[in-house]
């Protein structure tokens, strides 16, 4: 359990000041040098060319929650009702395989590429009931669950050999760690409790840098938290907006932190009191953090 911790202080800027009502699902295309992330209930997809700070948003007619690089041309896009090939330059969405489209009381959540190419993405109930949802892995093109009666799925998140997976229930504030088989990132035993939170904020989205640390966003709590790879609490960052939501490492050095917000469930009082809400920032961390792989969609 952790208790309460000052927040650093750390360089940091405003990347987008358009506000997203649940922004979530960063990553970054070195090669272009381009940053990505969603605002899910807005049904929106942002691009970021981080050289000029231009933006550009992407209406979508499905609630996006995370993608992952395919190759220089082609996004797997992970939406409400199943995951979408989609091309980089028209837009141009295309199904690949569905997740749960039977299932109305569900949308996607987190999502991340293992370093074996297998994509682990996350479903919950549209009004976060209990239980209703799952954590899927794709690998090579087949679909298949891994964990159900999971509430919020987030921080799903990877060592950089590929041989630990790290997952969070939000409702229950608990990050769980699982031993993998780094050639196909799939479970090679169950999952055991790593982090547990009381108070101050819940588990959200969590990314790993080059030395295994995992970053964590902390919802409600305004912060990154970075744990070491035995779950020890080493420093919490400050996020100008209270709902910090997901991060991930950019810049081509990989040296900084974009993480997102969101104003979903604030009134007005509470809007006005946390300005920056649902904004999306850049850290200026001095992290070693590493490029996302891309998707394996089958057997090359």
């Amino acid at each position: 359990m952790i208790g309460g911790c000052k927040k650093e202080e750390v360089p940091t800027t405003v990347l987008c000041s358009e506000r997203c009502h649940l922004g979530e699902g960063p990553t970054y295309d070195v090669a272009t040098d381009t940053a990505w992330w969603f605002d899910i209930i807005g049904r929106r997809l942002f691009e970021a060319q981080l050289d000029t700070g231009r933006t550009t948003i992407h209406s979508l007619g499905v609630m996006g929650s995370a993608l992952g690089r395919i190759d220089a041309h082609r996004q797997l896009l992970v939406a409400d009702d199943g995951l979408y090939v989609r091309d980089t330059t028209e837009g141009r969405m295309t199904l690949y395989r569905p997740l749960e489209a039977d299932n109305a009381a569900t949308r996607s959540n987190d999502a991340r590429v293992h370093p074996s190419g297998t994509f682990w993405v996350g479903t919950m109930g549209r009004q976060a009931e209990r239980g209703l949802g799952a954590i899927y892995a794709l690998h090579r093109g087949e679909l298949s669950r891994l964990y159900d009666h999971i509430t919020i799925p987030n921080a799903i998140c990877f060592s950089p050999d590929g041989t630990v997976g790290y997952f969070a229930d939000t409702s229950d504030n608990v990050l769980f760690r699982v031993e993998l088989d780094a050639a196909t990132g799939l479970p090679r035993r169950e999952p055991s409790a790593l982090v547990t939170r009381r108070g101050g904020g819940g588990i959200d989205g969590a990314v790993v840098d080059a030395d295994g640390l995992i970053w964590n966003a902390r919802w409600g709590g305004g912060c990154i938290d970075v744990y070491s790879p035995q779950g020890e609490h080493l420093r919490s960052l400050r996020v100008p907006a209270r709902q910090s939501s997901c991060p991930a490492f950019v810049g081509q050095d990989f040296s900084r932190l974009l993480v997102t917000s969101a104003w979903q469930g604030m009134g007005e009082d509470a809007k006005r009191a946390d300005p920056d809400h649902g904004r999306t920032f850049l850290l200026d961390v001095a992290a070693r953090g590493r490029p996302e792989p891309d998707v394996k969609l089958a057997t090359a």
